[in-house]
Order: structure tokens, then C-alpha cells, then sequence
């Protein structure tokens, strides 16, 4: 009964030595446990595999690798069991971490995005409610403070096409050039004022160094000589293995969505994994496209060149101001129409783009074909718009005429209906802008037709 009393009496007495013990002074440095040499930046579990071969010999350097994911990829399908929806997100998160630890990468977050199976960056962003997403990716490049950030391309081409890809792209570009800014999102910077902060959370404002971009498109000699191309073939000096092994290998807990693929290779012995894997073009070095440098250099140079230890001052990005509209006149909006405004005010020109603006859908299915009429002049226009299509394919708007204030923009959105039959080249869908018996614009789209893939719209 006596030991009874006691313990019951040493909860009461470390609470009063806590209350009585002075308080903690601040912390004055970040915790290095988290600090990135390299940040990637991406959707869903298995986007990292394109880079992987580099981020295992980074690893292998003990240089900082950090993750982070923007939704768990609960849309996606799952080969090894019934879980759906957040259950199959809860397991390819999982997933994810075994294969990053395969690869010698720890420090793994996750933001809460849900998983947009559609080709509209809009859609992405919108779903992910685009304001509270960057501020949480504001946060982790605050907290890992890499100095290079690299993450999917924000741009449209004919290929898979992920809406969620290309919105982590544009959220990471964002975020490289404003999580430096003491200005943005002060209640990340402000010191916490109690013991039990809940608001206020120390962090320090960052300044990456460099931004570099992978595209997921189907043509991938238009990024050739874009950037540094990624070193693949190294042997790793823990592993004694090809970089491009420990990639593969990684990939190889990502089950649910690669079943099939995965149990084939792990059945072959070491000699035809190595042939399997050069087959299949795990060895080939990919090549990143360069989008920011605040250090200087080229944008061919390694990765990690020109790099000093310590912050660098924030660096307000250059805008390009618009082109100045005049007459009546045509756009291109939607996805393709936001890139070129994002672009611009990013100061991305210089990534590559389609010379003509292209998109691939499903044999058979819809597509939309959003565009801007403007009118810059002092009186009402009325515009016509008038679509050319390839043979088989369905006009579901006709001939249209719309009617435009004065110095007043208008949405119009066109509907065609792709054939059944895929094809071999990509078709081309031209919409023609008149106003007062003349041309004010003629819109171009490459339309790719396939088997199955993304919709457009989700």
C-alpha cells in the first residue's frame, strides 16, 4: 500500500518541478535533422521515380534529400487488395517511404490534396484549393530549407498529362519564389509568444537556389539540351549496384499500381535483371530541364554547382509585363491559356513549349476547347467563330456568333466529338475569330487520339 502511495505521488511531483523549473529559451538555429540539399516536389507516390537514380546517388554522397508529396494518390488503382480511396492512399504512402528508405531517403512529407485523375491543371488546383496548398508547401521549403527544388514540369503536351503533375509544378515554382519573402505568410515567421504555440511557428523565411523541372510528355527530345542531363549510370559506393539498379528496385514496392510489371522483374536472376532493366530503359540518363538560378551559372551545369553553405537574400522574381491588347482578337484559355500568363509572370519563357498547342484524349471521347474573345475597342463587336475539324470528327457547337462589350473579355467554350479509331498522327482542329466580314484570329490544336489515358476534364 505504502509503494502504492508513492508512485501515485511522482505524477504530482514532476508536475510541480516542471511548473517551478525555468522556461526553455528559444532554440536559436532551425533543426538541421530536416535541412535539403535537394527538395523534390511532386503529386503522388511513384512520381519520384523519374529522378530516383539521382536522388539515391545524392544519398549515397550524404548530401540532404527530402520528399514531398502533395496528396497520398488515392485515385489510382490498386492490384494487390480491395482498399480504395483514402485506405488506398494510406498504402501507397506507404509504399512510398519503403521505397524512399530503399533509396536512402528519410525525411518524407505529405501534404492533403486530393488526387485529380484529369488532364486540367485548373481542376488540380482548384480541388487542392490552391491558396492553402501553397502555403503548407511555403512551409516545408521554410522548414527543409533546400537550396535546389526540383519537380514536375507546369506545361501541356501531348502525354499523360496529369492535372495534379503540372499543379505540383506550378505550386513549387510559387513557392521558390516566395517562400524567401518575410512579407508572405508572416504567422509562419512570427516567434511563438507561449509555451503551447498553436499559431506562431519560428521559422525563418528561404530563398532557394535553383529550380529544375522533369516533364511527363510523350515526346521528350523537345527538353533535350534543356538542362543537366542526370547521371544514371554511376555504381553506388554503399550498394556496390548501378544508380539505375536502386531506382528500379525502388520502384519495386509500388505494387498496387505496378503489379504485373514488378513480380515479372523480380523473378529474373541478377545477369537478366540487368538486361531487363537496360530493355526497358532504366539505365538511359534522363536530362532535367533548367528553370531558375539565383547563384549564377548556366543552365547546363551540375545541379549543386555554384552552391556555398548558408541563406542568400530573397530574390523577387522579374515579371514580364503583358502584351497590350488591341482591336477584337482570340485566345487560347484554359490550361493552355494560364501557362502562358504563368509563365510570363514567373519568368519561364524560356521553357520549352509545343509549337502549336496539343493535348491527347480517348478515341471516341469529348473535348473542350476553351477560348477568350477579346474586345479592347470603345463599342460593342460581334464576333463569329467557326470550327475546322478532320473527317470523323463531330462539331457539337456549329457556327456561333457572340456579342463582346467594349473593352470587355468573353469565355466561350466549344465542344467537338473525337472519332472512335485511334491514329497514327495527331489531328489538327482550327477555330476561326471574324468580326465585321474580317479575320481577328484562327486558334490551332493538335489532338492527339489514343486508347484509354486521362479524360481532359475530371
Amino acid at each position: 500500500m505504502r509503494h502504492r502511495f508513492a508512485l501515485c505521488t511522482i505524477p504530482f511531483l514532476l508536475a510541480t518541478l516542471v511548473a517551478q523549473a525555468p522556461k526553455n529559451q528559444p532554440v536559436a538555429r532551425p533543426d538541421d535533422r530536416f535541412k535539403a540539399d535537394v527538395l523534390l516536389i511532386v503529386a503522388h507516390p511513384d512520381d519520384e521515380t523519374g529522378v530516383t537514380a539521382y536522388l539515391a546517388q545524392l544519398a549515397d554522397q550524404h548530401k540532404g534529400v527530402a520528399a514531398l508529396y502533395l496528396t497520398h494518390g488515392e485515385a489510382g488503382q490498386n492490384h494487390m487488395g480491395p482498399e480504395r480511396a483514402a485506405s488506398l492512399g494510406a498504402v501507397r504512402e506507404m509504399e512510398l517511404r519503403h521505397a524512399m528508405t530503399e533509396l536512402g531517403v528519410q525525411n518524407v512529407w505529405f501534404l492533403d490534396g486530393l488526387d485529380t485523375p484529369g488532364q486540367n491543371v485548373l481542376q488540380s488546383l482548384g480541388r487542392w484549393h490552391h491558396g492553402a496548398a501553397l502555403e503548407e508547401v511555403v512551409r516545408i521549403v521554410r522548414l527543409t530549407r533546400p537550396e535546389v527544388i526540383i519537380t514536375w514540369l507546369p506545361g501541356f503536351f501531348i502525354g499523360e498529362n496529369h492535372g495534379d503533375h503540372q499543379a505540383s509544378g506550378v505550386l513549387a515554382t510559387e513557392a521558390f519564389d516566395i517562400a524567401g519573402d518575410p512579407s508572405v505568410y508572416p504567422a509562419q515567421l512570427a516567434a511563438p509568444v507561449r509555451t503551447n504555440e498553436t499559431l506562431l511557428e519560428g521559422l525563418r523565411p528561404w530563398q532557394p537556389k535553383k529550380l529544375y523541372y522533369f516533364p511527363d510528355s510523350q515526346d521528350q527530345n523537345l527538353f533535350k539540351g534543356s538542362g543537366p542531363q542526370l547521371p544514371t549510370g554511376g555504381v553506388s559506393s554503399t550498394r556496390n549496384v548501378p544508380y539505375w539498379l536502386m531506382s528500379m528496385e525502388g520502384f519495386g514496392f509500388h505494387l498496387t499500381q505496378y503489379r504485373s510489371y514488378i513480380e515479372k522483374f523480380n523473378k529474373l536472376d541478377e545477369q537478366h535483371l540487368l538486361a531487363k532493366g537496360k530493355e526497358d530503359g532504366w539505365s538511359d540518363g534522363g536530362d532535367l530541364t533548367f528553370g531558375k538560378s539565383n547563384v549564377g551559372g548556366t543552365p547546363k551545369d551540375d545541379v549543386l554547382a555554384g552552391m556555398t553553405p548558408g541563406p542568400i537574400p530573397f530574390v523577387a522574381h522579374a515579371v514580364t509585363p503583358p502584351d497590350t491588347k488591341t482591336g477584337v482578337s482570340v485566345e487560347l484559355s484554359g490550361p493552355w491559356g494560364f501557362y502562358e500568363t504563368f509563365r510570363r509572370v514567373h519568368g519561364l519563357q524560356h521553357l520549352p513549349k509545343a509549337a502549336v498547342p496539343e493535348i491527347a484524349i480517348a478515341m471516341g471521347a469529348t473535348l473542350q476547347i476553351p477560348l477568350l474573345l477579346n474586345n479592347a475597342t470603345a463599342s460593342p463587336k460581334d464576333i463569329k467563330l467557326a470550327l475546322s475539324t478532320p473527317e470523323g470528327w463531330t462539331d457539337q457547337t456549329g457556327v456561333a456568333t457572340y456579342t463582346v462589350g467594349a473593352n470587355e473579355d468573353l469565355p466561350v467554350l466549344l465542344t467537338v466529338t473525337a472519332p472512335k479509331q485511334t491514329a497514327t498522327t495527331p489531328d489538327e482542329i482550327v477555330a476561326t475569330a471574324q468580326s465585321e466580314g474580317k479575320t481577328v484570329g484562327t486558334i490551332k490544336l493538335r489532338v492527339k487520339r489514343r486508347e484509354g489515358g486521362l479524360p481532359q476534364e475530371w
